[in-house]
């Protein structure tokens, strides 16, 4: 069966909907896959996961059936089963295949292709994954500002501010959750044959013991842009699930932006703080900010 690519609506900040049941597919485990032709739900992304999927309920004929997972597929141009997460064969966004939203139920929905589904996703879990990814990348632009001095050279890539981009070329994960997102920064060496200084020297202290100065740094500007109340965007060149969405946020500096395909704060207001924790693993080969956002 061939299927259209799953419209979403979550970009906007969408946690309703209605739409068509296209198709249901059984799961490994006992569980079952609903495809709808559009959704407000966001599902995790099988290349870079690091926003969990969105929870909710799929309603058809007043019964709600609760979405207990919520993931990528997708089906080939000529047909075949629908392929899931790490089985997909080629990279995100092949305009050759179709790539769907899977609702994840944990039980046989029945008989319910054709049917029109109320789509509700848990709008509280929804805005604390948000406020975890818009601290993310605010995390991301500070660390690369209070880390600028320490590049030798330009390593040929830089921020929305013209920092050299730490976040990007020393990024070995990142991962959000209700609390916090958690970024894990390689400090190898690759990075310093980019130009990354890591060590002490006339200019600065070691990395280590800079990093109560520069956890300081790095709030007190995290404190500044919240403070400043920025309104935050997605623009979406189109409204299909592999389409190239870019986070923008207003900061006094100028225009930030972050290409992303998670969910976002429409302005930082919506937060009361925003502070990161920086640790330093004991060889010094890993850096990891923990950021924890404060909703108003």
């Amino acid at each position: 069966m061939t299927l259209p690519t799953t419209h979403v609506s979550f970009p906007a900040g969408a946690v309703t909907g209605e739409s068509t049941v296209l198709a249901v597919h059984p799961l490994d485990g006992g569980r079952y896959a609903v495809v709808t032709g559009a959704t407000p739900f966001h599902p995790l992304d099988h290349t870079w996961p690091d926003q969990p999927a969105d929870l909710g309920t799929l309603t058809v004929d007043g019964v709600g059936l609760p979405v207990v997972d919520c993931l990528t597929g997708a089906v080939g141009p000529d047909g075949g089963p629908v392929l899931v997460g790490a089985d997909i064969p080629v990279r995100r966004g092949d305009e050759e295949w179709s790539w769907l939203v899977l609702h994840v139920l944990a039980t046989d929905p029945g008989d319910i292709v054709g049917r029109i589904a109320a789509l509700a996703v848990d709008a509280g879990r929804r805005g604390a994954l948000s406020a975890s990814h818009s601290g993310c990348h605010l995390l991301a632009l500070a660390l690369n500002e209070a880390l600028a001095p320490r590049w030798r050279k330009d390593p040929g890539r830089t921020d929305a501010f013209g920092h050299p981009d730490f976040d990007s070329l020393a990024m070995a994960s990142s991962v959000m959750d209700t609390e916090a997102s958690t970024d894990t920064y390689r400090l190898g060496k690759s990075l310093r044959k980019k130009g990354f200084t890591a060590e002490a020297t006339e200019e600065f202290p070691a990395l280590a013991d800079a990093l109560p100065e520069l956890t300081e740094a790095v709030n007190r500007r995290l404190a500044g842009w919240v403070a400043a109340d920025a309104p935050v965007r997605i623009d979406v060149p189109g409204p299909e699930l592999t389409a190239r969405r870019e986070w923008h946020c207003e900061l006094p500096e100028g225009a930030a932006r972050i290409f992303c395909g998670g969910t976002h704060l429409h302005h930082l207001g919506e937060l009361a703080e925003l502070r990161t924790e920086l640790r330093l693993s004991e060889d010094g080969s890993e850096l990891v900010a923990v950021t924890r956002p404060k909703r108003a």
